[in-house]
């Protein structure tokens, strides 16, 4: 009784330890992720109301500026729709705008229709391209910002001139405006300015960087003495932080494109990415020259060589091009068995009658054996196989 000994398995296909040797790396990596988004959520998960918010204690919040004014008689109101801010534009009333840009069009312009002829005061931070048009008439933002941060006042504004230096570097502003006070240049461009009201006691002041109302930057220079001046004129003030839950910014969403969504430094950061993601891929894919052959370090066995490339032909279904290789190889090899030039072996006017008159066969045989179509299936690429074995067998007999 002999025991057949199983033969050693020529799958090309990975096993599952493989699998996990190949990608355990990156399920570890995402695992890592995951767990560090996690822990990062459940620390901030706390009472925390975001930048520039009356509210948040935390270092960019403005907490410690509404308490001074607390101090000082002012109390202080947080709003995030356009129709509170609105209806809160009065004479005895400051009202803050916390990044005018997240405004659409109809809302800058609903909202300087309200507080314009209010008589009171209002504070627009950081107003860039995007809503000083609308919510300032005749001031312009300029592209550049301001190179430093902190700044000195050479204005004559009673609250500039009393508060000194402070943090306002950032956004900067031109006016048409000729009564208008333009406090703490850069580059001969102020970064805080205030326009009076055409009509009535009221006015607007734009200041270019948010530093002097954040927790962090309350006590540095003269910070807290600008803020509480500039928001201290008035017994009441309404601290208006724009939503995206707003209702009246959804009734303008369907005239936006995607595009009327993105900043203009990002379009124009992705492009300049694109850019260079595309120079960098023509300076990889450049040849520098033709293909040089290398030996390889180490011989292969020609049986290894044919069950490797058997074997992609397999995985690929390539069964046209594996019958179109054995079918080559056939014809190189019989061409000068027959007497048929190498060069003119593939050409069926020129081999078929040679081998013909070999064979005494009526070519239409041998054409469909050389020349004829791929086969169907595995099966039917075995026998092309045989066949062309046998063929070259039958013509190298003697």
């Amino acid at each position: 009784m002999t025991t057949e000994v199983p033969l050693p398995s020529t799958s090309a296909s990975p096993t599952a330890r493989q699998v996990w040797t190949r990608t355990r790396g990156v399920v570890l990596a995402l695992l890592l992720l995951v767990v560090a988004a996690v822990v990062i959520a459940v620390v901030r998960s706390g009472a925390r109301h975001g930048e520039l918010d009356p509210r948040s204690a935390d270092p960019l919040g403005s907490r410690a500026v509404a308490e001074l004014l607390a101090d000082r008689g002012v109390d202080t109101r947080v709003v995030t729709t356009l129709e509170e801010a609105s209806a809160a534009a009065k004479p005895d009333t400051t009202l803050l705008v916390a990044v005018p840009d997240l405004l659409t069009h109809r809302q800058q312009s609903r909202l300087h229709s309200a507080f314009a002829d209010s008589g009171g005061r209002t504070v627009l931070v950081s107003s860039g391209s995007a809503s000083v048009d609308r919510l300032a008439p005749g001031v312009v933002a300029d592209p550049a910002t301001s190179f430093g941060s902190t700044l000195d006042p050479v204005c004559t504004l009673p609250a500039a001139r009393s508060a000194g230096s402070a943090d306002t570097g950032g956004i900067r502003y031109t006016t048409t405006h000729l009564d208008a006070d333009k406090c703490y240049p850069s580059e001969r461009l102020a970064t805080l300015v205030r326009v009076p009201a055409a009509s009535g006691a009221g006015d607007t002041v734009l200041l270019g960087a948010p530093d002097i109302l954040l927790n962090d930057r309350l006590d540095e220079h003269g910070n807290a003495s600008l803020a509480l001046q500039l928001l201290g004129s008035h017994p009441h003030l309404v601290w208006y932080l724009p939503s995206l839950a707003d209702a009246s910014a959804a009734s303008e969403e369907g005239e936006r494109g995607f595009f009327d969504l993105i900043p203009s430094g990002w379009v124009w950061g992705t492009a300049q990415l694109f850019v260079a993601a595309a120079l960098a891929a023509l300076w990889r894919a450049r040849r520098l020259g033709p293909l040089v052959p290398e030996r390889l370090p180490v011989a292969i066995r020609a049986s290894e060589t044919v069950e490797g490339r058997s074997r992609l032909y397999r995985k690929a279904n390539a069964r046209d091009r594996a019958a179109a290789a054995l079918r080559s190889t056939t014809r190189t090899r019989l061409a000068p068995l027959v007497g048929v030039p190498v060069s003119q072996a593939h050409t069926p006017e020129t081999l078929l009658p040679a081998l013909s008159t070999q064979l005494h066969d009526d070519g239409q045989s041998l054409h469909d054996l050389l020349f004829g179509p791929p086969p169907g299936d595995d099966a039917a690429l075995t026998a092309l196989a045989d066949r062309l074995d046998a063929l070259e067998r039958e013509v190298r007999r003697p």
